[in-house]
């Protein structure tokens, strides 16, 4: 009997991690990146060095350039790609894969083009019957690949599917808990990337620890009016989706999302901020699609409202963040 393979999307640092992990259990992968010297060298290294150093790749991971290679015979496929190429990542690969071939993603965000949150992109490219699911929840990538203890939801409406994937991912170090609700996932690993930029202004402007906790409390409050207007469970926003990957992500330096807040309260413009830390960051290239989501639903988002404000220019950082606190506006 053929082992597993799963086909992983996307070779930053998140696919890496979670390529390393599921190596661990037993599970063929192959890592597929659209860029052929990058393939190459992570062969040739047996590392990826560009994004994920210091730690080797074990036999089952096999990297790809070549797309329909990589998921040709693949069991499943797990996308991990930024939001941004998360729709053109599907068109490429839609009609490679069989029907009934489930595809889940590791990806946070909104499409860039329709302001859709990834499973309706997802439906629209892959249709209503193809077993679908979302992985999410507070997870840095290194820690991941390390082995550290780390506890994740993975939702889908399909139960099959479901279980499938909790066999695959569950470990003693990599707990999953099981979740249908897609839209609510969504939108927590969408809310949390900018206000975990609006926390790290804050810090960045010496604010303090009082109004870090003012501001987590208050974002996580506008996360959840936005997620059940759309349909998602209050339970999500309690949980490991909503505010315990909104607290990771909003107060450690290992997220891209706080150092960008850190770098703008220091003084340094987004677009800079963003070039120092050298990979996409992005509730930065997601802040215009949620303020817009939320004013479509008539969600009152001011966190939200003002980091799209001060990404535009508009406001300064202390300006804004100081009204913000004062008043809840901008």
């Amino acid at each position: 009997m053929r082992s597993k393979s799963i086909a992983l999307l996307g070779a930053g640092s998140w696919g890496t991690a979670l390529a390393l992990h599921l190596a661990k259990q037993g599970i063929a992968v192959r890592l597929w990146t659209n860029e052929p010297p990058h393939a190459a060298q992570m062969a040739a290294e047996r590392c990826n060095t560009l994004f994920l150093p210091g730690l080797p790749f074990p036999d089952l991971i096999s990297p790809f350039a070549d797309m329909a290679e990589a998921v040709s015979s693949a069991d499943y496929v797990l996308v991990a790609v930024p939001s941004v190429g998360f729709r053109p990542t599907l068109m490429l690969f839609s009609s490679l894969i069989r029907p009934e071939t489930g595809v889940i993603w590791a990806t946070k965000g909104l499409d860039p083009a329709s302001g859709q949150l990834l499973h309706e992109v997802a439906i629209e490219l892959l249709g209503h019957n193809r077993p679908l699911g979302v992985l999410s929840g507070p997870s840095f990538a290194r820690e991941v690949a390390m082995g550290l203890p780390t506890a994740v939801v993975i939702a889908t409406p399909q139960t099959a599917f479901g279980k499938q994937l909790a066999e695959d991912f569950d470990s003693p170090v990599f707990r999953t808990f099981g979740s249908q609700d897609l839209a609510g996932v969504g939108i927590g690993g969408v809310v949390k990337n900018v206000l975990a930029i609006a926390t790290g202004i804050t810090d960045g402007l010496k604010f303090g620890a009082n109004a870090r906790c003012a501001l987590i409390t208050r974002g996580l409050a506008e996360m959840t009016r936005l997620g059940m207007a759309i349909g998602g469970k209050p339970e999500t926003f309690t949980g490991l989706a909503g505010i315990g990957d909104l607290v990771l992500t909003a107060t450690d330096d290992q997220s891209r999302n706080r150092r960008l807040g850190l770098a703008i309260g220091s003084g340094l413009s987004a677009d800079d901020a963003e070039k120092k830390i050298g990979q996409v960051v992005e509730g930065k290239h997601n802040a215009r699609q949620l303020a817009e989501l939320a004013a479509r639903h008539g969600i009152h988002m001011p966190v939200t409202e003002t980091v799209w404000g001060l990404l535009q220019g508009k406001l300064t950082a202390r300006d804004a963040m100081t009204a913000f606190l004062r008043d809840g506006r901008p």
